[in-house]
């Protein structure tokens, strides 16, 4: 079988009397996202933070590609990619010398970071300053430095933030190639529709704890409800009806509402991953 690329057990992370990450346990293996889906303040970032080296965990243990973190091995950090919400980049420089000066401290020789901006939509902005980069702009050479060594783990944290729909669905795509590649990406967001269109598995977090960890689908099998929205004409209106589909009688029911002629659509109907999340909560994705 194969090793997980991230091990966590027990971790922990305490910001004085508030423990903002409580004993959680979760494994990614290579070539899996695993996404972490939880409102501000859940738990998500600190716990990247803390896989990354950026903080020490107070309790607990977790591994990355069989390293202890907290252990700042230069072997480690070569096989890493993160992108974080905060942007750290070199201002006055422009986009390619970033990236060329981010491969250097890999040493990788002769890094193709302009094709690594391609990727990005950004390659035709590669000698501009990136003083003159929008948020959004900022965001995908976060993105696209986090790709630049090929690691072997990818860490993003709302990777999509702050980027139009159209750009947001091109990041998508390069994050399920880095997967496809076999990457073992552990990714954070408060966006069901992001998580639910990359995620492996989900892992719901809040207050600190991960309180579901599974495939989207078995989420929405398990605490969902399958029903059919029926629209019909009603006179000069349109009206209803949600048919329930584990229930008896649904089937005759829906077998006279499909001959009707005043039907207009039928839809499928199923729990999304923010109706779930507020049920094992209590609480939306937003807040």
């Amino acid at each position: 079988m194969t090793e997980p690329a991230i091990k966590v057990k027990g971790l922990s992370y305490w910001y004085g009397n508030l423990q903002a990450v409580k004993n959680i346990d979760f494994e990614v293996f290579p070539g899996e996202i695993l996404g972490f889906l939880g409102p501000n303040g859940a738990g998500k970032s600190t716990t990247i933070k803390v896989l990354t080296g950026q903080l020490r965990p107070m309790g607990g243990a977790a591994q990355i590609l069989g390293f202890k973190i907290g252990a700042e091995d230069p072997e480690l950090q070569a096989q890493i990619g993160v992108c974080f919400e905060e942007k750290n980049l070199y201002l006055e420089m422009s986009a390619l010398e970033n990236l060329d000066f981010f491969a250097s401290l890999f040493g990788i020789k002769n890094a193709n970071s302009l094709e690594a901006l391609r990727r990005v939509g950004l390659a035709d902005r590669a000698k501009d300053r990136v003083s003159s980069f929008s948020k959004g702009m900022r965001q995908r050479l976060m993105i696209s430095r986090a790709f630049i060594n090929k690691p072997k783990v990818l860490f993003l944290d709302e990777p999509t933030d702050g980027l139009d729909p159209v750009t947001a669905k091109e990041i998508r795509k390069t994050i399920k190639e880095e997967a496809a590649r076999g990457a073992a990406i552990l990714l954070t967001t408060h966006n069901m529709f992001e998580a639910d269109e990359l995620s492996d598995r989900v892992a719901f977090i809040n207050e600190g704890e991960i309180v579901a960890l599974n495939t989207a689908e078995n989420l929405k099998l398990k605490y969902g409800k399958r029903s059919v929205r029926v629209r019909l004409r009603d006179g000069d209106d349109v009206r209803e009806e949600h048919i329930p589909l584990d229930g008896g009688g649904s089937s005759a029911r829906l077998a006279a509402l499909a001959a009707s002629p005043d039907l207009l659509t039928i839809h499928t109907e199923e729990a999304t991953l923010e109706s779930i999340f507020i049920r094992l909560t209590g609480r939306g994705l937003a807040g």
